[in-house]
């Protein structure tokens, strides 16, 4: 009899490591499928790969002597890292420029970009876009000896733009809406468009505006005006709607707790 009691429990002992054995098992698809895939794929991997600018004082830029590449959007991607990955410092900054950060970001190169990347109708049909980080107008750099003063002052002349960016079509839409004729010149970096005005090949330098007070110098101004205002997003391919809502929270975390207008003022943005 006693044998018997202890072949019961022995067995009740048994069913109890297999039920809690089989509860296990249904736990653990349950608990990976917690991390949206998107972001597991950043987390298996380590690092966090954005494509940033090198070229743009203020907001990215390489420093050409010591290789540091610093800004405003450079702080935010560390940001992002940080959230993610829990380390600041695990993330990798690629170069992109306007006409390259839409193929990195498609060919999955780079996981986000934020790259003074204007939120427009047309780029959300091809890329998710978090909430606006910054707001900035068009606005115009001229030589001072050019005697341009305004806008409509640029009749007839020549105005230097990044390639895909959306200034090409803001400065066409205030010539029209001014009755002015305007001619576009586009280049594959803001540094060349500087160079060109400082050659008279171009008559003006236009992109946003705070972008433009990193290339003002002592022979250089900029015009008063302000058109077509620019939102900047942080961009991600399309279906990643778990990154996502992940970098959404922590830009409204970043602009709950003052995060986002110290980096502002740090880098003397408006």
């Amino acid at each position: 009899m006693e044998r018997m009691k202890f072949l019961f429990l022995g067995i009740i002992l048994l069913l109890g490591f297999v039920v809690a054995g089989c509860s296990q098992q249904a736990q653990k698809p349950q608990e990976s499928s917690a991390i949206p895939p998107d972001i597991k794929a950043i987390k298996d991997r380590g690092v966090l790969n954005v494509g940033v600018k090198y070229d743009v004082p203020k907001f990215g830029y390489k420093d050409p002597k010591t290789g540091k590449v610093e800004g405003f959007e450079i702080d935010i991607a560390h940001e992002m890292a940080k959230k993610i990955l829990g380390n600041p410092d695990k993330v990798n900054l690629i170069a992109v420029t306007p006409k390259t950060r839409g193929p990195l970001l498609d060919n999955g190169e780079v996981d986000m970009v934020i790259a003074t990347f204007t939120i427009t109708p047309e780029r959300e049909k091809s890329f998710n876009f978090s909430i606006p980080y910054f707001t900035d107008g068009v606005a115009l750099l001229v030589k001072k000896d050019s005697g341009i003063k305004s806008f409509t002052d640029l009749n007839g002349k020549t105005v230097g733009v990044a390639q895909s960016a959306t200034t090409k079509g803001a400065i066409e839409a205030e010539a029209k809406a001014k009755g002015i004729k305007v001619n576009v010149l586009e280049f594959a970096s803001y540094p060349e468009i500087k160079a060109a005005l400082e050659s008279g090949r171009v008559q003006a330098f236009s992109t946003d505006g705070a972008i433009l007070y990193g290339y003002l110098d002592d022979s250089t101004t900029i015009l008063p005006d302000r058109f077509a205002p620019q939102n900047y997003g942080i961009a991600m391919k399309k279906g990643n709607d778990g990154l996502l809502k992940l970098v959404n929270s922590t830009l409204e975390e970043m602009q709950k707790d003052g995060t986002l207008q110290k980096l502002k003022e740090k880098w003397g943005l408006k």
